[in-house]
């Protein structure tokens, strides 16, 4: 099979990583790429936003499969073009991408299919936004309802601080045009924890649970970023609480959206806070989340391609998952101001060196999320530079060999969290 896989972060890395050493692949092609991915497959110098560029793309190499790793592309209609030239993909339709690209949109369908939730109202108009938060006296969480790469959540300790929270997102449009619109929500209180699944419209297949990691401080301090680190399984998803959540999330959602006609087709990313009234949905996403497709992809066992074939195909029951029992830790590199800063602001063109050596270490992978080249040397191009994900016996032992690889990497400015995977339990 010839395969075309669309974006060029630390996500798409791990997947093109996968869908390699897949016996059905017979040619990877991936679109734009990074340099992390050169050996994998032929790098296209086509953006992950060039709509029409990617549907030409795909008949062009006479791809088989099209794999769409970020949102973007989803939320702009990817899916649906290539449908409508029978070339198959795994990624939803634009209908089916609203559940990340519109959070109003998102709560709706929640509260229609009385899926669990924090309580929140959506408003397109500023003033009354800012009029809605002044009558209330807990704290608050405020969404960008856009799309805004993972980071367009403040959450806020007191109205004042979500007053601020508005004014930043609606009329400063600190997250760009994803601000348009905001939900703003009850804070909930409790651990986070991602539960992705494989869905073909009619059937749905969990994956082993994640945990990622969301500020850039240790400790959960700082701004919300798009992830700085993820583990893989997480102890707090006991069999309990999956069963729970595959009852009253994810059933619902799946009678909600064909009920709607929406074909939803690829992997549905739920993030739950673990609640003292039980599990609730933070947000729904319509791809692999990043980081924790770099854990998840290093401990699945089963062939990558076939599951995404049988998604597409709707073939979904007909598949088992095998999964590695140990752990795995995903630890992000991240540029000089990351977190604090836009990523057009973020230092970049910084050179990284030791790459050779950390990649040797034992049960490691190095996966490339902002890197480029640049006179014949790697350097940063983005926020989250490079995901150093390994495998060990336990959290500690993952978290031990991640740390050994990452002290062999060095680009001025560079930052990470020392304790990915420190507060697990029951490892």
């Amino acid at each position: 099979m010839k395969i075309l896989l669309i974006g060029s972060g630390g996500r798409e890395h791990a997947l093109a990583w996968k869908i390699k050493q897949s016996p059905l692949c017979t040619r990877l092609f991936i679109a734009p790429g990074n340099p992390g991915m050169t050996s994998l497959g032929e790098l296209l110098p086509i953006k992950a936003n060039d709509v029409m560029g990617l549907v030409k793309a795909a008949a062009d190499v006479a791809a088989d499969l099209v794999v769409v790793g970020p949102e973007d592309p989803l939320a702009m209609g990817l899916a649906d073009a290539l449908q409508e030239k029978k070339i198959k993909v795994f990624g939803p339709s634009k209908a089916g991408a609203a559940l990340e690209a519109d959070k109003a949109f998102s709560k709706k369908m929640m509260r229609d299919a009385s899926i669990p939730t924090a309580e929140g109202r959506a408003f397109s108009n500023f003033k009354a936004a800012l009029a809605f938060v002044e009558t209330r006296i807990e704290p608050l969480v405020v969404k960008a309802a856009g799309l805004a790469k993972g980071k367009g959540v403040i959450v806020c300790n007191d109205p004042v601080e979500a007053i601020d929270a508005v004014r930043n997102i609606m009329e400063k449009k600190v997250f760009g045009d994803a601000g348009n619109s905001v939900v703003i929500e009850e804070r909930l209180e409790g651990p986070e924890v991602s539960l992705l699944a494989f869905v073909d419209g009619t059937n749905a297949y969990l994956l082993e649970g994640a945990q990622d990691h969301k500020r850039i401080g240790d400790n959960d301090t700082g701004p919300n970023t798009g992830g700085m680190g993820a583990y893989s399984p997480a102890p707090l998803l006991t069999d309990h609480v999956l069963e729970k959540v595959e009852r009253e999330v994810i059933v619902p959602l799946m009678d909600s959206l064909k009920r709607s006609e929406i074909d939803f087709r690829g992997i549905l990313y739920t993030g739950l806070m673990l609640t003292a009234g039980g599990p609730k949905v933070l947000e729904f996403n319509a791809r692999f989340g990043d980081p924790e497709c770099q854990p998840l992809m290093m401990r699945l066992k089963s062939d990558l391609v076939e599951v995404m074939l049988a998604t597409v195909e709707q073939k979904l029951d007909q598949i088992t998952l095998k999964w590695d029992p140990r752990t795995a830790v995903c630890v992000v590199l991240a540029s000089e101001g990351y977190g604090w800063k836009s990523d057009d602001q973020v230092t970049k063109g910084v050179e990284i060196t030791g790459l050779d050596a950390a990649s040797k270490q034992p049960d490691v992978m190095i996966f490339h999320g902002g890197t480029a080249m640049k006179s014949g040397k790697l350097v940063t191009s983005g926020g989250r530079v490079l995901g150093v994900t390994a495998l060990g016996d336990s959290v500690p032992d993952a978290r031990a060999k991640a740390a050994a690889a990452i002290e062999k990497i060095h680009f001025a400015g560079m930052q990470w969290r020392k304790d990915i995977g420190a507060k697990a339990k029951g490892k």
